[in-house]
């Protein structure tokens, strides 16, 4: 829902708060999202390495792990744009150059570095996520949900790999129009390749969802 609705921030003239806040806001909601399938990719891994008999994993069944995965990585974002609000923070910009005889009012993104550290992690979030899932996608299906996250994975990954040409080679309210469609695209995709699958079945197939059919798979 963050994820969705910090698009908002993106609308209308930029000024200062709005520049500071709109990047700052979507790399830190991006990352609980992210590290949220993160350590759902991680608990089935261990879910499924400790029915082993006397597997050492069962005692990290019994920590949150999950819990931890979430905290650390969502944090790790955080301490990121903090540093990058303190060092060179993003500010209203007018533009003078680019189109000749217009003023373009834009928001720089201050230090390119951090700006880009904020995404590269994301990326390295959406990249340990995508490898785990694969890895264990061809788990028994009753129990399995990593194909989902991994169709979920490969979905953010192609829409914002083909989103950076698009947004380097725009300008003003164009280049803002395509990160907003970027964000919206990878937000719904990670929603509907994760979620849809078990609505179709509560909706279409209740059947489907009963104890008995989960014993017999």
């Amino acid at each position: 829902m963050l994820s969705f609705l910090c698009v908002f921030l993106f609308l209308g003239c930029p000024v200062d708060i709005t520049c500071k806040m709109r990047q700052t806001s979507f790399g830190i909601f991006f990352s609980v999202s992210l590290s949220s399938v993160l350590a759902k990719t991680i608990m089935v891994c261990i879910a499924f390495k400790a029915t082993k008999p006397g597997s050492s994993w069962r005692k990290l069944v019994v920590i949150r792990v999950s819990y931890y995965v979430v905290v650390i990585c969502s944090f790790t974002q955080v301490k990121i744009c903090a540093i990058w609000l303190s060092v060179s923070p993003p500010y209203q910009e007018f533009d003078h150059h680019s189109y000749p005889g217009k003023i373009i009012i834009q928001c720089n993104e201050g230090s390119d570095i951090w700006f880009y550290s904020m995404l590269g992690y994301l990326g390295f979030l959406a990249a340990v996520s995508l490898v785990l899932a694969f890895m264990v996608r061809t788990l028994p299906d009753s129990f399995n949900e990593a194909k989902y996250i991994t169709f979920s994975m490969l979905v953010f990954c192609s829409v914002w790999i083909s989103m950076i040409p698009a947004y380097l080679s725009t300008r003003g309210k164009n280049m803002v129009a395509v990160e907003i469609f970027a964000i919206l695209s990878s937000s719904a995709g990670i929603l509907a390749c994760i979620f849809f699958p078990k609505c179709y079945i509560l909706i279409m197939k209740p059947e489907l969802n009963s104890r008995n059919r989960l014993v017999k798979k």
